[in-house]
């Protein structure tokens, strides 16, 4: 379920399998309504309490997209270029939802969502994504799954973890697996064992870092010595 006029607009114009719009009254002639009625996307109008009844948000925006979910496979996900994100472990939609984002941004080539975390369709990491899970190819995997995966796919998995190298010395091999872990348990809690570990040096006491924020760190040095940027 995707909903707001940006999202609906972000999954139309991506792949996304978009099957069905549903709006009200005061929605029903806006421009992204109207050219998914022009592509042949059913339309069904319905009232505002009976579209508030199924969102997920306090204040309903009145249009709603039913769509396909549409995970890659793992291997063809990892045979593709680049760096791929695996998000080990995490739970919190908006974490998980702006990495998604930032992996985007910077490059990477796809995201792997740890089974057993959170779901990478829920309404809250939809909203978190901003139209990048509709454009980024992504997939679903156990963490057995990824190791034997990466392995064939000669990927080394790189792991943000404190006893990792500092970011500023790490060199980033070709083609990583990139697990970012939640911020208390961290990648090994879910993953147990990786190839290389990178880190974060911080000047303050904290002893840990958002996921999120770590994440886009990272990804982020990784796509300026990749001259992306």
């Amino acid at each position: 379920m995707i909903e707001g006029v940006s999202l609906v607009e972000e999954a139309l114009a991506g792949s996304l399998p978009v099957r069905e719009l549903r709006v009200t009254a005061e929605t029903r002639s806006l421009p992204a309504v109207l050219a998914a009625e022009a592509r042949g996307i059913p339309v069904v109008e319905v009232s505002e309490r009976g579209l508030a009844r199924i969102s997920s948000l306090e204040t309903p925006p009145g249009i709603m997209a039913v769509a396909e979910t549409a995970p890659s496979s793992l291997s063809g996900l990892l045979a593709g270029p680049g760096l791929v994100l695996l998000l080990a472990g995490i739970a919190d939609p908006g974490n998980a939802g702006t990495l998604v984002r930032a992996a985007e941004a910077f490059g990477a080539g796809g995201v792997i969502f740890g089974a057993g975390g959170v779901d990478p369709y829920g309404p809250k990491t939809v909203r978190a994504a901003m139209g990048s899970l509709f454009r980024l190819p992504h997939a679903v995997a156990e963490a057995s799954a990824v190791l034997e995966a990466a392995a064939a796919a000669g990927r080394p998995i790189v792991a943000a973890d404190r006893s990792g190298v500092d970011l500023a010395d790490f060199r980033f091999p070709a083609r990583p697996v990139l697990a970012i872990g939640a911020e208390r348990g961290g990648v090994r809690a879910w993953l147990g064992r990786w190839d290389e570990a990178v880190s974060i040096p911080h000047a303050g006491p904290t002893d840990s870092l958002n996921a999120a924020v770590a994440g886009a760190i990272v990804l982020y040095e990784w796509s300026k010595r990749t001259s992306f940027l």
